[in-house]
């Protein structure tokens, strides 16, 4: 019951999450399944033993730390690599080595699996045989058990188990296994982390400060290709949506290459907001988009929807305030042979709006077919805000409105921490707009940004009603044009 407790308690573990797949394993079997480095001593035999019972090894099968770095690691905050040394007892078979193959294939239930981890190794002692490293955890109590026997005796094998001393270092084992071993015993040790080209970035807790330096160089150390860990020091600016960082290990380089969808962008990380998590939402949105197409992007970034619309044939209206993303926006475009269909404008959103979105809107409106297939799609990617800028679409546009399938579809961004953030979103969204939504709109949850936190996108024709205003009818008399002028601009201004 004790053991069963105490494995509990391990698989509640979160470990670092990455762009694979995650899974909990035990502290023994993340030792054991997964494995990286390699082992820097030879293995020396302690004791040779039969293959029945073994009483003394029974303390090391009940102890699950014995495959933990060594316990004097304990609230390092300065990294020492020789201080993670240890040594432990696993089982071997000692095999000629022109069977060696035969018994890996044979055995491979049972062989030592964790990669970078050698399953067969000389024997000093005599040069025609070899050791195959046999699983501890298959192998209870250095014990075969039947159907390994008769394997063996079919291959003409002895079926006798030594006990090695395996010597373990700090290349042998996972990050999450040396965070574990060093921050205070009970405090949660698990940090997301992202990639973005080098640079690896963390958002600590507050406990893991004091071992932040520790934390990057492990990182750094980890993943290859990692050559700076920052850690985010502030939240996010909402004006040009970049954040203030601290970097932790590495090179102070933070101008870095990403891919994404099978896009080259470059950037500034320090200056610019890049999230990799919003890859999949990014070419889901460019997917619904037809060559031909006309998109606004009215918070633009570096470009991850205008430049793969722009791909798609796409006509590409882009915008950003950052200065530094615009740059780096223009930048991406001729690197990716884009700059002919992107137009580039470094504006705040609401003037972005209503000046070249407008402008363009009234142009090409009116001069719709029945049945002509041109879209037009307005992204709004600032889910801190974006939600209040709806009010700007009030009356956009003056004249009669065009036909149903005509009318700009936005795809709008937002936070919530609503009990239901659908409805959420969308109320907010009909108060900045003046207007019901109910059956015009479809909202799509993008990703869980923190707990009881969601990221939505709420997609949505604007409705003729809002996005038109009507000329006024006796527009022909100078008097009545006048008084009419008048109340459009003192509506504006209202509505501004």
């Amino acid at each position: 019951l004790w053991r069963l407790g105490y494995c509990a308690r391990l698989l509640k573990t979160n470990h670092f999450r990455t762009s694979a797949s995650n899974t909990s394993f035990s502290a023994v079997w993340m030792l054991l399944a997964q494995h990286s480095g390699t082992i820097p001593g030879l293995f020396v035999v302690v004791k040779k033993n039969t293959f029945f019972t073994m009483p003394e090894t029974v303390e090391d099968k009940a102890n699950p730390e014995l495959y933990l770095p060594h316990p004097g690691v304990r609230g390092m905050t300065l990294l020492d690599r020789e201080a993670f040394k240890r040594t432990v007892v696993v089982p071997a078979l000692k095999v000629k080595k022109e069977v060696v193959s035969r018994v890996l294939k044979s055995l491979k239930q049972s062989v030592l699996q964790r990669p970078g981890l050698k399953r067969v190794v000389e024997d000093p002692e005599d040069e025609d045989s070899r050791f195959v490293i046999l699983d501890p955890q298959k192998i209870p109590e250095f014990s075969l058990g039947e159907s390994e026997q008769q394997v063996l005796k079919e291959l003409n094998v002895h079926p006798e188990v030594f006990k090695y001393n395996l010597e373990l270092t700090y290349e042998n084992f996972k990050s999450e296994e040396i965070l574990r071993a060093v921050l205070p015993e009970g405090q949660e040790v698990t940090s997301g982390f992202s990639r973005v080209g080098h640079i690896a970035h963390l958002n600590l807790r507050d406990h893991q400060l004091p071992y932040r330096h520790l934390i990057g160089q492990v990182i750094m150390d980890k993943n290859p290709g990692v050559t700076c860990v920052v850690n985010k020091t502030s939240i996010i600016d909402s004006t040009y949506r970049n954040f203030e960082m601290e970097v932790l290990a590495g090179e102070n380089n933070l101008v870095t290459k990403v891919k994404e969808n099978n896009i080259s962008y470059e950037l500034d990380f320090s200056k610019v907001y890049w999230n990799p998590r919003l890859s999949t939402e990014h070419g889901r949105v460019v997917e619904l988009l037809q060559a031909g197409d006309v998109l606004f992007d009215v918070f633009a970034g570096v470009g991850p929807f205008a430049i793969p619309a722009a791909r798609r044939k796409c006509r590409v209206f882009a915008n950003d305030l950052n200065p530094d993303s615009y740059a780096w926006l223009l930048h991406n475009c001729r690197l990716n042979r884009v700059h002919t269909k992107v137009k580039a404008f470094n504006m705040d959103g609401r003037d972005f709006l209503r000046g070249p979105v407008r402008e363009e809107l009234s142009k090409e409106l009116p001069l719709l077919k029945e049945g002509q297939k041109t879209a037009f799609h307005i992204v709004m990617n600032l889910p801190a805000l974006a939600v209040e800028f709806l009010d700007v679409f009030r009356h956009l546009l003056v004249g009669e409105p065009c036909s149903p399938a005509g009318l700009p579809t936005v795809h709008c961004y937002g936070f919530s921490k609503h009990s239901d953030p659908a409805r959420d979103i969308q109320e907010r969204a009909e108060a900045s707009l003046g207007a019901s939504l109910a059956g015009r709109c479809s909202t799509f949850l993008v990703r869980n940004v923190a707990p009881n936190k969601e990221m939505l996108c709420l997609s949505f024709q604007i409705p003729a009603d809002v996005l038109y205003k009507r000329p006024c009818p006796d527009a022909a008399k100078p008097a009545s044009k006048r008084l009419c002028t008048s109340q459009d601009s003192s509506e504006e201004k209202l509505l501004s």
